[in-house]
């Protein structure tokens, strides 16, 4: 009986990282370490500390080389393994049957030489292991290997590196260039200005360098303090609002150029996008629990929404899309809903059916906390004046809040709501950032019934439906207990049927 090994072929072989990759991982590596280099160059010059700084970066340079060189990865025995390092050797395996998403990314340092990262999630969130253990990176490979990796991870299909074709796929939604007018209402571009305007007022600090000092803006607050306070303020608000929206809208652009979503044949969503840094994220419809819409203020005024899945292997992000999870940037509200429907393969869309109200207790709560809040910031604002420590106006314009707050307070109360229609738990909430979540009930992974001192006294309750997928869980918050009983009945038939026949004995 031979003992040979079989030919190696394509399944099962141990596949390398690009090698175009050195081109590129040096000269990123060299920039990381500038600060350390221009440091210790400047400050340690004539005691030696800058041979510290060019070890550091000659150091570093190797730990990427190596890292490009030693890296080796394949599918075999049904799961993928990875492995890496020189002195320190690390191992990874991951079974198939855990993985939930591949994103296939391309920066312009991937694109110069026609090259992806492959992110492989595998939904696990630990604490102990750390954020970003729940993905495996391949951080440099050409464009086709990602395809092939995206086909076999996914579709448990081999397909040769070079083949060209592409699974069948149904277009779902594509961006539309109008679309590009919701964009300064996301008030993206606001996170932009505050990081430069810090960055700035920092070195400036460090650097000794005082306003009054540089010619320009000398003469401009000299103009300043012949000008009117309501013309400064009006001109300040106009300018910022100026600039928001164009950073808002170039954010637009190069986030959301070219989206598409589509439905390939082997039942699983596809979503592309991106101007310069190209996105490709793919999702199993199997591993789908639901979607999110969500509609933040200024977004909601101007009649618009984004849509997000909830799907096991999507790490939750700010703004919905870093982790993966956007199927559609903001857009009309009405088409989004189309989406979601068309998503989800219902006739409609289950969160447009009409919410049950929550008590007028709610109510209470949600203005005692909106302007008990500013209350108490006014408060300690009147402290800090009579101290003398900070100007009187500061207290009179947060006591000035109240009414808004009151008025958010109000609104919150308004969007609370939730329902089930047929197989879904839908909820709603939020003022300033409103969502509405529809969620499968077969993915509940239980229910949760809780309630803080002040619910109790009011009677009311908050019902969270674990979910492995997306936050983890999702709340119904202060409605009445015995709705929300019946809420969590219904959601999770059964469940929770022993602990209520357990409170009627008593």
């Amino acid at each position: 009986m031979s003992t040979e090994a079989p030919p190696e072929t394509d399944v099962g072989r141990w596949h390398r990282l690009d090698r175009r990759m050195l081109l590129i991982r040096p000269v990123l590596d060299v920039v990381k370490s500038l600060p350390v280099l221009i440091g210790t160059v400047i400050l340690g010059r004539g005691n030696g500390w800058e041979w510290f700084g060019l070890g550091v970066t000659a150091l570093t340079v190797l730990v990427g080389v190596s890292h490009v060189l030693t890296s080796r990865y394949r599918v075999a025995d049904g799961q993928v393994e990875w492995t890496t390092g020189l002195l320190l050797r690390k191992h990874r395996a991951i079974p198939l049957d855990r993985i939930r998403t591949v994103d296939v990314t391309s920066e312009p340092k991937h694109r110069l030489f026609s090259l992806s990262a492959v992110r492989i999630g595998t939904g696990r969130h630990s604490l102990a292991q750390g954020a970003g253990n729940d993905q495996l990176v391949l951080d440099a490979v050409s464009q086709a290997e990602a395809h092939r990796l995206r086909t076999v991870l996914l579709h448990r299909k081999e397909i040769s590196p070079e083949a060209e074709t592409k699974p069948p796929e149904q277009v779902v939604a594509e961006v539309d260039r109008k679309w590009v007018r919701y964009a300064p209402f996301t008030l993206s571009g606001l996170a932009v200005v505050g990081a430069v305007f810090a960055a700035v007022w920092h070195f400036a600090h460090q650097l000794n360098i005082a306003p009054e000092n540089v010619g320009p803006l000398r003469d401009l607050l000299d103009d300043l303090a012949n000008t009117a306070l309501w013309l400064i303020v009006v001109v300040a608000a106009v300018g910022l609002l100026v600039v928001v929206s164009l950073l808002s809208v170039g954010g637009y652009v190069l986030s959301f150029w070219n989206f598409k979503l589509t439905r390939e044949s082997e039942g699983t969503l596809h979503v592309r996008r991106g101007l310069i840094t190209t996105r490709s994220v793919s999702i199993e419809e199997e591993r789908l629990r639901g979607v999110e819409v969500k509609e933040p203020l200024p977004l909601r005024i101007a009649g618009g929404a984004r849509l997000t899945a909830i799907a096991g292997g999507l790490r939750e992000g700010k703004g919905g899309d870093k982790g993966g999870g956007l199927l559609l940037p903001p857009a009309p509200v009405g088409r989004v809903h189309e989406v979601a429907a068309e998503v989800l393969r219902e006739n409609f869309d289950p969160a447009t059916v009409p919410l049950n109200r929550h008590p007028r207790r709610a109510l209470t709560r949600r203005l005692t906390r909106a302007i008990g809040g500013v209350l108490l910031l006014a408060a300690a604002l009147f402290g800090l004046a009579w101290i003398d420590f900070l100007p009187s106006w500061m207290w009179q314009v947060a006591l000035g809040l109240a009414p808004f707050a009151a008025l958010v307070g109000w609104d919150r109360y308004r969007n609370l709501g939730h329902a089930i229609v047929g197989r879904y738990l839908v909820s709603r909430s939020g003022s300033l950032a409103r969502a509405t979540v529809a969620i499968r009930r077969e993915g509940l992974t239980g229910v949760v019934v809780s309630r803080s001192f002040f619910q109790r006294r009011a009677g009311l309750i908050t019902v969270t439906a674990p979910i492995a997928a997306g936050k983890g869980g999702y709340q119904v918050v202060d409605v009445g207990e015995s709705a929300g009983l019946a809420m969590a009945e219904r959601a999770a038939p059964g469940l929770l049927t022993p602990f209520l026949s357990r409170d009627a004995q008593r």
